[in-house]
């Protein structure tokens, strides 16, 4: 999985990806259309974070690739490629519990918090990418 050389890009899929965790200087992309919203991507060695019209949409620490990047109203979904093991957030609904799953395998349910952001750490080796899943649990 190799990182995102221009920062962030439209995937054929219609998806998103960005992000480049080999860079040792800070980079950044602003004004980045995409289904009508403005992505900005900040992104190195030791963070990577997207915005949407300026609100929070990723971060991660240390820095990451995403590709393939999707929000619905039930779930976010992405592959994860990393240096090092990485704590991520997103931001989802306000207080709802959501199922996570990492490479498939359920590492339990999580709620987020007032604000609607969820935090996952996940286990990175370069080259290798890991699935992320937060499915909304009905209820």
């Amino acid at each position: 999985m190799p990182v995102i050389e221009e920062l962030i890009r439209i995937e054929e899929d219609g998806t998103i990806s960005f992000g480049n965790y080999q860079l040792g200087a800070k980079a950044k992309k602003s004004d980045f259309e995409y289904q009508g919203d403005l992505y900005k991507v900040k992104t190195y060695n030791e963070i990577t974070k997207l915005e949407r019209n300026d609100m929070f949409v990723y971060e991660s620490v240390p820095g990451t690739t995403a590709e393939h990047f999707k929000v619905t109203d039930e779930e976010v979904e992405f592959l994860v490629e990393g240096s090092k093991d990485a704590q991520i957030t997103v931001q989802l609904e306000d207080d709802t519990e959501y199922e996570v799953y990492v490479d498939g395998s359920a590492v339990g349910s999580m709620k987020t918090n007032m604000s609607g952001k969820l935090s996952v750490s996940v286990e990175l080796e370069e080259g290798k990418g890991v699935r992320v899943l937060a499915v909304k649990r009905q209820g």
